[in-house]
């Protein structure tokens, strides 16, 4: 079995290289909620609501966000919930669901920039990693083989 390669080429012995919780298990799911939270936010900012529409929008606001809670990793968990407080009003006004539907928004939109971001920096270290890898191998070729025996 092969030792993890640390970023300077060189192999790790006896250690192992630390397992993180993926910071989204279901990813597709957190798109489709980003979907339909933008697409509630256009249609709330478009018509007025009356009471019923805005307490049917609190419903699935406030389901949205615990559907979002159950695939974020404790880390982000945190964080959201310390971001996203409840709304307190059984028929919230329209500002307020503005407001919180729209920092929804933005909170998912951060999520998935420093999602890509992190995929960015791992690519890039990777690459790196190879470019030496590459670079050792040029700088030290092997000698050829003659098999040990001289006549």
């Amino acid at each position: 079995m092969s030792q993890p390669i640390r970023p300077d080429g060189v192999e790790a012995r006896g250690s192992e290289p630390p397992v993180s919780e993926p910071p989204v298990s279901e990813p597709t799911k957190i798109i489709r909620i980003a979907s339909m939270t933008r697409a509630m936010l256009e249609e709330v900012r478009q018509a007025p609501l009356d009471e019923a529409g805005r307490t049917r929008l609190l419903e699935v606001h406030q389901r949205t966000l615990g559907e979002l809670a159950e695939v974020l990793s404790e880390d982000l968990r945190e964080e959201f919930n310390e971001i996203f407080q409840p709304l307190t009003s059984s028929a919230p006004s329209e500002s307020e669901l503005r407001v919180a539907q729209a920092q929804l928004v933005g909170w998912l939109e951060g999520l998935f920039h420093g999602i890509q971001a992190s995929l960015m920096s791992q690519q890039l270290a990777a690459q790196a990693q190879l470019a030496e890898l590459r670079s050792r191998q040029l700088a030290s070729p092997e000698k050829p083989d003659y098999g040990g025996v001289y006549l």
